[in-house]
């Protein structure tokens, strides 16, 4: 469909290039922002697989995203009961993407050159976990409800691409990378899949001197859709995210760098009564200029609602109340 194509054109520049990490349901339960002497200290699993990006080196007060091109490891096709990350210092954010036997670029490129497109155009890769402490795992539910353990599918030697946002804000050179683990469950397990929902405001303006704006959106969820974690996302000039279920407030923050995420983990699991989710972000512009949506932690703001749902068919992104796609 031509008018699809065209209007999702803008999805992908956004969400190629968001400076997030609570978005697409990341849950950093294993630390803070402390520097980590090395980011590369995670075994591998037993069962699954491990990615390393190579090592970066950022300059003094540099803002860059890096995409870092792969192929998964495993031999035989995983489902993912848990996902592990470290990130260097200098690190603001990954975020993991899966593009089944579609190379974008090909398996070892570490690039900032059209970071998440490659040569394939514009086909929309699958979210699949995400990060913004240096320190970070997913535990996924254990009972869906009938028995069954939630799990991410991950067919073998997967072709992926992990978005690196980097920011330097000191005075000396920093090398950086991403290590990501995903435990798998035994071979031959039953299990319900789970993938992300993950929605973008692109069309926040907040006026210079600006307080109490309030940029809200609302897209659909997939009939029978249950969620088992949300999140949000902004940058600075946010004082307040929500995501609502009609009237029912759902999750808030008032922590833009970590918003923290609602999670249910056993039934009953979230489901939107509504139909929609509603998500919703407040500012306070304290700058000169009109502050819109873009990929800059420093001078842009996004608006994002985020996290898990089941059962799945595979990742869906909703922008500008655009979708699910």
């Amino acid at each position: 469909m031509k008018g699809v194509t065209m209007r999702t054109t803008g999805l992908f520049a956004c969400l190629f290039l968001i400076g997030c990490g609570g978005g697409g349901g990341t849950s950093d339960t294993m630390g803070d922002d402390t520097p980590m002497p090395d980011g590369n200290t995670i075994d591998p699993p037993a069962r699954g697989f491990q990615i390393v990006s190579p090592d970066i080196t950022i300059m003094p007060l540099q803002e860059i995203t890096y995409c870092y091109y792969f192929r998964t490891p495993n031999t035989e096709p995983m489902a993912i009961k848990k996902w592990v990350s470290q990130m260097t210092p200098g690190s603001h954010h990954l975020i993991m993407f899966t593009t089944g036997n579609t190379d974008k670029m090909p398996p070892g490129t570490i690039t900032a050159v059209n970071c998440g497109f490659g040569a394939t155009g514009q086909s929309i890769p699958n979210w699949t976990y995400s990060a913004q402490t240096p320190d970070a795992s997913m535990q996924l539910p254990l009972d869906d409800g009938t028995g069954k353990p939630l799990a991410v599918e991950i067919p073998a030697n997967s072709a992926g691409f992990v978005q690196m946002h980097y920011y330097n804000p000191g005075d000396t050179p920093i090398t950086a990378h991403v290590t990501i683990n995903a435990e798998a469950l035994e071979a031959g397990a039953a299990f319900t899949k789970t993938a992300a929902y993950v929605t973008y405001n692109g069309n926040i303006s907040i006026g210079p001197g600006v307080t109490n704006d309030v940029e809200s959106q609302a897209c659909n969820v997939p009939a029978g859709a249950k969620f088992w974690l949300m999140s949000t996302h902004a940058h600075k000039q946010a004082i307040k995210t929500e995501i609502l279920d009609g009237a029912e407030q759902v999750f808030m923050s008032t922590d833009w760098e970590h918003p923290g995420a609602q999670t249910w983990m056993a039934t009953p699991f979230k489901t939107f009564a509504s139909g929609k989710v509603t998500y919703r972000c407040t500012y306070n512009n304290q700058t000169n200029r009109t502050i819109t949506s873009g990929d800059s932690a420093a001078t842009d703001e996004m608006c994002m609602a985020s996290g898990y749902y089941f059962p799945a068919t595979k990742a869906l992104i909703c922008f500008n109340e655009l979708g699910p796609f």
